[in-house]
């Protein structure tokens, strides 16, 4: 997954703003206690922290 759609799934789930809040103030457990922004810094794939973040938020299979 490109950077660029992992950013746009982002958005189109959760709201730009709650969006960009959740990659740098969430901290996912599922990510080695990091947040979604500091995972993909450490080069973590963007489709894994996806799938991480929409088990964390209950995000519907239709829309993963």
């Amino acid at each position: 997954m490109r950077l660029t759609e992992f950013h746009d799934l982002v958005r189109e789930e959760f709201g730009q703003v709650r969006g960009d809040s959740l990659l740098v103030d969430h901290v996912f457990l599922s990510l080695g206690g990091r947040t979604a922004a500091a995972a993909i810094e450490d080069g973590v794939d963007p489709k894994a922290v996806w799938r991480a973040m929409c088990d964390e938020f209950d995000v519907p299979p239709q829309r993963r």
